[in-house]
């Protein structure tokens, strides 16, 4: 994946937002996803917007092509409010984006906060009406004495417009933050997660939903763990798997029962006591879960590494990446800046041949899968940063962290690395190696030439 002198086949593309310093919390990507055939890439922000970027035409025709977007359409998603009740206010931050499989000339996603779950239809307008009988052109109403002939109206070009509307609004049914929302394959019912609970509903009915799963104990002192994340299969539209801060997987069948209480299979690799710490039970809690494009492997994320099981055995992974395996001799004081807990996303390759995930300092990290071991067949690290957008289709250099007290020259050491910049959210083109990386207020994006 690195070429001569570290540099690899990556390169930048695009950054979008402003890259000055003076950066508002509005403004921080919170989640990114491209929708099915990569056509559309949308993000979420902490102030609740949405903007959507869609795929320059021109940058498909070139050989080879490009990955280039333009803003296509931006809206407010979520407000700030107020729970009365609960005297809690509820933040706008766009946690989740789910795109729909387009059926028909609109498009349609699904966007959530902590509370509310929206389905939006965003659609384009090129024409207009004209020659009306009853209004003027400029949309008055005439007065009907006026009107001596009647007129046949004709449908005349416009200049494009993209409107955002939004078509269901799905609410009042999580009493804990919403962390997930995943369509099923059906393309009829989604699911919903909060840290307790896992809900179903149908795109067409608002106002009820059916909870399939339910951890909250009678007594909540007695509480061990939380729901960190949960997705349908991608074609068994029966199944769906949840993660757990305890760092257990639990594969479900809806078949089974109404309410999932008892999951078909629970994918967890036993810990080593010998190296048991304190800060155990905080790194292996799962941050994020995705099942591979196939169907058949999923990808857990927990602090430290990555994890690629195989659905077909639930005793251990069949692959182990480590991200930053060199923090593990600092998380006391990750522990007291709260960057333990940051919840670190993971996505595959259209392929599943390739790994992405975030690190600190701007870094990024994209394994090529070993096919089982310990992903020794290559892994890169690359950065999301303004030098990167200097240099736009040149190769990126591959970096280095260094983990001994030796430092070699292209080598950056640990104790320099920039935590407030972290990678939180990435995605990665269906079809093609375009991948989006959200870095603050910033959306790179970077291509591989080959």
């Amino acid at each position: 994946m690195a070429g001569n002198g570290g540099e690899t086949t990556w390169c930048f593309s695009q950054v979008k937002g402003t890259l000055e310093d003076d950066v508002t919390e509005a403004d921080l990507i919170s989640c990114v996803e491209f929708n099915h055939d990569g056509e559309l890439l949308a993000t979420g922000d902490k102030g609740g917007r949405v903007v959507i970027f869609q795929r320059d035409p021109a940058s498909k025709q070139c050989v080879p092509k490009k990955g280039e977007y333009n803003v296509y359409s931006t809206f407010q998603s979520h407000e700030p409010e107020f729970d009365y009740l609960k005297s809690l206010e509820i933040e706008e931050k766009i946690n989740k984006i789910r795109w729909l499989k387009r059926k028909n000339q609109a498009h349609f996603l699904l966007s959530t906060n902590d509370k509310t779950i929206k389905l939006w239809k965003v659609s384009e307008r090129d024409k207009r009406v004209t020659g009306y009988n009853t209004r003027e052109e400029g949309g008055r109403p005439r007065d009907p004495s006026r009107v001596t002939q009647l007129r046949v109206p004709t449908v005349r070009p416009a200049d494009l417009m993209v409107e955002a509307s939004p078509r269901r609004i799905f609410a009042n049914a999580h009493t804990y933050h919403i962390n997930s929302i995943s369509l099923n394959s059906d393309q009829e019912t989604y699911l919903s997660a909060d840290d307790l609970r896992i809900n179903l509903w149908h795109l067409e009915i608002t106002d009820q939903s059916f909870n399939i799963v339910d951890i909250k104990p009678a007594n909540m002192e007695e509480l061990t763990e939380v729901i960190t994340a949960a997705e349908f299969h991608p074609t068994e539209c029966n199944l769906f798997v949840y993660s757990s801060s305890k760092g257990t997987i639990r594969l479900c069948d809806m078949r089974a029962a109404a309410l999932c209480d008892r999951h078909a299979k629970l994918f967890e690799e036993p810990e080593d006591p010998h190296a048991r710490s304190f800060f155990s039970e905080i790194i292996s809690s799962i941050s994020d879960v995705k099942l591979s494009n196939s169907g058949r492997y999923m990808m857990s994320r927990d602090y430290l590494g990555l994890k690629v099981w195989d659905f077909r055995m639930e005793t251990k992974p069949v692959e182990t990446y480590s991200v930053h395996e060199y923090l593990r001799a600092k998380l006391c004081s990750l522990y007291e800046n709260d960057c333990i807990f940051d919840k670190f996303e993971c996505c595959w390759s259209g392929d599943d041949q390739r790994l992405m995930t975030g690190s600190y300092n701007g870094f990024f990290r994209i394994f090529e899968r070993s096919g089982g071991g310990n992903g020794r067949r290559g892994e890169l690290t690359l950065e999301a940063s303004r030098e990167a957008a200097a240099r736009p289709r040149q190769p990126l250099r591959a970096r280095r962290v260094a983990t001994t007290a030796k430092r070699k020259k292209d080598e950056i050491s640990v104790e320099s690395l920039d935590f407030n910049k972290k990678i939180l959210h990435t995605a990665w083109h269906p079809h093609e190696s375009v991948i989006a990386v959200a870095a603050t207020n910033n959306l790179f994006i970077f291509q591989d030439k080959f």
